[in-house]
């Protein structure tokens, strides 16, 4: 458990998410956190956890020690530029979980030599099962373990070089709809052979979910579970091979190029 004091600047989706996740795995106690936005009507759940909410990111800034900020890439500079001075780099760490945002503009908001951190959760955060990737600068070999902890809390993190954190996005963020877009063309198909579509859902995505458990738990290649299940004149590999034809492996690996080149050039 930490007793650190931590501030979430915008408490959309995802910063509310983000405190969920910490309350339910016992990362932070209600009275450790608070959650920042203009309507706090919105935070009730929240509120009757016992997490403070409020609307004065400069109050919830100077009582933190981890400030992690969730606004929309739109206007991030405009809410922080107001509340620069509340940073103070001797005992905090900004956390910025926004899109596009990079360590290079995260000093230029908080001031150089402030420690700053970029973290790239999935929508999976909602249930502790996000994958998140993080870089960082300035910031010491303990606070790198705690900020890696914290995000262990809502899934798994690895840490990364900032060069492929437009990569992690793509692999990461963007892979979540690849994988229900995956999980929804198994559910047509099974629907199309037969089931109704609940039973399809169910099947299908159970399915995938016991497929990446493999790979993550026994730290095995896809291949090798692969073999497993192609036999000789199967059916399995005769369907493979149909989907291989019609340009399955190639059209994924076409979109997360294209998705890459998207945030590249923008």
């Amino acid at each position: 458990m930490s007793n650190k004091k931590i501030a979430i600047i915008g408490g959309g989706n995802l910063g509310s998410a983000i405190a969920q996740g910490l309350l339910k795995s016992g990362f932070s106690m209600p009275a450790d956190l608070t959650v920042t936005k203009r309507n706090l009507s919105s935070l009730s759940e929240l509120q009757s956890l016992g997490v403070q909410t409020i609307s004065d990111n400069e109050t919830a800034i100077r009582n933190a020690e981890i400030i992690v900020v969730a606004l929309k890439p739109y206007n991030v500079r405009e809410v922080l530029a107001q509340v620069q001075r509340a940073f103070d780099p001797s005992r905090q760490i900004l956390i910025s979980v926004i899109t596009g945002i990079s360590i290079a503009d995260l000093e230029e908001i908080a001031g150089a030599g402030m420690p700053v951190v970029r973290a790239m959760p999935n929508t999976a955060i909602a249930i502790q099962e996000s994958m998140t990737c993080i870089c960082h600068k300035n910031v010491s070999a303990e606070q790198a373990v705690y900020v890696k902890d914290m995000f262990d809390q809502l899934g798994v993190a690895v840490m990364i070089d900032e060069k492929l954190m437009d990569a992690a996005t793509v692999l990461g963020a963007c892979g979540i709809a690849y994988a229900l877009r995956f999980i929804r063309a198994s559910i047509q198909g099974g629907i199309e052979i037969g089931f109704d579509a609940r039973t399809a859902n169910l099947i299908a995505a159970q399915t995938v979910k016991g497929a990446a458990q493999l790979l993550i738990k026994e730290n095995r290649h896809p291949e090798e579970e692969i073999d497993k299940v192609t036999t000789p004149k199967g059916c399995t590999i005769a369907g493979l091979n149909e989907m291989e034809h019609q340009g399955f492996s190639s059209s994924l690996i076409k979109g997360i190029t294209v998705s890459y080149n998207k945030i590249a050039k923008d």
